[in-house]
């Protein structure tokens, strides 16, 4: 395909071929990778005499059980979207001040796991409390198989520990609400109406000081028909903020569709519920013990300082693998 004349000619649409094939690719040399180790890992057992040689074959037997884990995890993505990049929308919920900090804690960990899995993240909304951490904040998260590893993360995220924000220390729980939804290309939807849209601009807020914006580059875009919104102000521009608002409203509609067509695409999107009391599906409790605790899948650890700086993948394998 990308020997033809006009391949290039929409270099966006060639661009995301050309991704969706080093993926494939990369899955390929993954599974052809394996026969070799495999090899590898008979003939050091056959040889070993040594300790030294011992070391070796087991390091050598660590990495072919990681890679074929990987490669196992890989083949398990096999929703529609799976392989598209994803948005992330968190939303601080019942809690106050504290409830603002976690969200704001929850935006640094994905960030953090952006970092570490060599994903690509671009913030493209986000409100600020009035005393500390964020209303909201909207992350796009670009990269392999971005939705189908943070599908695992929609839904209520519960937090215990001493609270910073109370003049006598008391344990405070707080919740956030995070939502996953699917980058759409623009090509696999319908085409949406202009007369279906309502485009607001206003200027965008931020932390105070130099982060101050005095021109009206913030954008909202309303679908009339289905009441539907998506903001975007990150950006530098008017036309770009649009354009990333465009995106977001394509992946809500999107989704919208899909839990339309089928009763059990609902595991898309998860069930939407406030952000309080027995709606969480992850519990952090950082006092009077630490402890993070999937309630989907039992997964839990102690260690809630890694997790908290984006060593979440655990988590999401435990999901993956849920069936």
């Amino acid at each position: 395909m990308s020997s033809q004349s006009d391949f290039w000619n929409d270099s966006e649409r060639a661009q995301r071929i050309m991704r969706k094939l080093t993926q494939a690719r990369g899955t390929v040399s993954q599974y052809e990778s394996l026969d070799q180790e495999t090899r590898d890992v008979l003939e050091l057992l056959d040889i070993a005499e040594s300790p030294v040689e011992m070391r070796d074959v087991e390091r050598m037997t660590t990495d072919l059980e990681k890679k074929m884990t990987e490669l196992e995890t890989v083949l398990l993505f096999s929703g529609p979207y799976d392989s598209n990049d994803a948005i992330i929308i968190i939303q601080s919920g019942a809690g106050g001040v504290d409830a603002q900090d976690w969200a704001q804690t929850l935006l640094r960990m994905y960030l953090r796991w952006c970092e570490r899995s060599e994903h690509r993240s671009t913030i493209l909304d986000e409100t600020y409390g009035a005393e500390a951490g964020i209303k909201s904040a909207t992350l796009r998260i670009e990269g392999d198989y971005a939705y189908g590893k943070l599908a695992s993360e929609q839904g209520t995220h519960r937090l215990v520990r001493l609270s910073p924000f109370n003049a006598n220390n008391l344990r405070q729980t707080s919740f956030a609400r995070v939502e996953v939804l699917p980058v759409v290309e623009e090509s696999t939807e319908e085409s949406l109406l202009e007369s279906d849209l309502r485009v607001d601009v206003y200027r965008s807020s931020g932390a105070g000081g130099q982060s101050v914006n005095t021109t009206d580059s913030a954008v909202r875009i309303t679908h009339i028909p289905t009441g539907i919104v998506a903001s975007c102000q990150n950006e530098r521009s008017q036309l770009q903020n649009k354009l990333q608002a465009m995106a977001i409203l394509r992946a809500k509609l999107a989704q919208r569709k899909m839990q339309e067509r089928e009763e059990e695409q609902k595991k898309l999107r998860g069930e939407q519920s406030s952000a309080e009391w027995g709606s969480q599906i992850r519990s952090y409790v950082v006092h009077p013990y630490k402890m993070v605790k999937d309630h989907r899948t039992k997964h839990e650890t102690a260690q809630v300082d890694a997790v908290l700086d984006g060593d979440i993948d655990e988590f999401m394998e435990a999901w993956i693998r849920r069936d």
